[in-house]
């Protein structure tokens, strides 16, 4: 390994505190694009406050001395031009976009620390060996329109302008027609697809309590969790739930409710990583005097392992016709939604863990049970992320919350890593 962005040991604690004043800066300056009524953030796809927020974006990274462009979805990229104009670009960055209501870290926070780490690299060391760039995604959260990660994915080729042609907003609005508005769309702009890039490091706020509260400054993902939702309907016989004595009785509720007790045991029995939630119940006729006579609800199930997040959902299905049958009740299910796990990129992983360890900085392997870009962009580069500690793992709310001790200390992993890669032309 050659040299370092810290030049001696004690740089560390300046840099941490340049890095910790700066990104709370470019954090807030970012929260004033989208603010509502609540405290909380709201930048949907397409919105004004978006596209406000992405041209503004791309003044600050021309202000930086990058080269900005966008490409015909609305992705903006910030190039800092490398010796070598043939080798694959390193790239990072998030996304812009935000849910209803979200808060001031989501997404915001690596496009912040990119655009930092970026402009100190230039600055301090001049022109990388390897180009660098920052980028500023589009859209991941898919709370405007039902697609998500069509920044990324259209990149990676995984989304395409066929797929959105029938989508529409709650209000009507088409996603086509919105884009258009926005002065995007097909040939409007840089080809989306990109063969040219070498890897993807997306730094964000790990949106879970598992680095805090084991007192951790730095999460290496190891791989991003598989996820399957299915969805059961459970059918039994409404009756007056009165007259009905309980050995007569069909209750389709009573019958979910063992179910949902079930797959608690059995997930707490496998332990991490795994998870699995029944976040949907609809109950009818949902009356205070009738026995339920049919319930639908939901499962989301998610493991870094795809034999074991199979083979659980395998359990799930035959317990739940077990029970069912048990009760005498009808049941059907059926799976709406698959996603495999997605290991981020060995070598990568361990420069990250070298880096941690040179500069004193805690760490640990994690998975990551959220979906975030960087799966999309495995399919044409390396990919890897690093976490910071949320707390109390609140996300996707006005009350998410990270140390900017600890997003500073985010910003120096990131920066060191990006000067390996892009000025040492570490081997990927």
């Amino acid at each position: 390994m050659g040299r370092s962005v810290l030049a001696h040991p004690q740089e560390k604690e300046k840099l941490l505190t340049y890095f910790e004043t700066h990104i709370m800066k470019v954090l807030h300056w970012l929260a004033s694009f989208g603010p509502d009524e609540d405290g909380g953030i709201t930048r949907l796809l397409y919105s004004d406050s978006w596209l406000e927020a992405q041209r503004a974006l791309a003044v600050k990274m021309s202000g930086c001395g990058l080269v900005t462009e966008f490409d015909e979805v609305g992705n903006l990229f910030g190039k800092l031009q490398g010796e070598d104009a043939d080798a694959p670009s390193i790239i990072t960055g998030s996304h812009i976009d935000t849910v209803v209501q979200g808060g001031l870290y989501d997404g915001a926070y690596g496009i912040a620390a990119g655009l930092l780490a970026l402009d100190y690299l230039k600055r301090q060391f001049g022109k990388p060996k390897r180009t660098l760039e920052l980028v500023s995604l589009c859209e991941e959260e898919g709370s405007r329109f039902p697609m998500a990660y069509w920044g990324s994915g259209s990149i990676a080729g995984k989304r395409n302008f066929e797929q959105i042609v029938h989508l529409q907003d709650g209000q009507e609005m088409s996603f086509a027609d919105a884009m258009h508005r926005c002065g995007f769309g097909e040939g409007m702009g840089r080809n989306c697809r990109r063969d040219d890039i070498g890897a993807f490091i997306e730094l964000h706020i790990e949106q879970g309590a598992v680095l805090e509260s084991e007192g951790i400054s730095i999460g290496v993902v190891d791989t991003i969790a598989g996820q399957r939702r299915l969805k059961f309907e459970v059918v039994g016989e409404s009756n007056h739930a009165g007259t009905t004595p309980m050995h007569m009785r069909k209750d389709a509720l009573e019958g979910v409710s063992v179910m949902i007790q079930a797959l608690r045991r059995e997930a707490v029995k496998l332990g991490a990583p795994l998870v699995a939630t029944v976040g949907r119940l609809q109950v009818l006729p949902n009356m205070p005097n009738v026995v339920p006579g049919k319930v639908v609800f939901t499962v989301d199930a998610r493991h870094a392992d795809e034999g074991v997040l199979g083979s659980f959902c395998d359990w799930v299905k035959r317990t739940f016709t077990q029970l069912a049958d048990e009760r005498q009740l009808a049941i059907h299910g059926s799976e709406w939604f698959r996603e495999e796990p997605v290991p981020m990129d060995e070598r990568l992983k361990k420069q990250m863990d070298d880096v941690c360890k040179q500069m004193a900085i805690s760490s640990k392997r994690m998975v990551s049970g959220a979906g975030h870009d960087a799966q999309m962009f495995k399919h044409i580069c390396k990919a890897a992320m690093l976490f910071v500690p949320s707390r109390r793992g609140i996300s996707h709310s006005p009350e998410e919350f990270t140390e900017p001790r600890d997003l500073a200390v985010g910003v120096l992993v990131l920066t060191e890593l990006l000067y390996r890669l892009g000025y040492e032309g570490e081997e990927l």
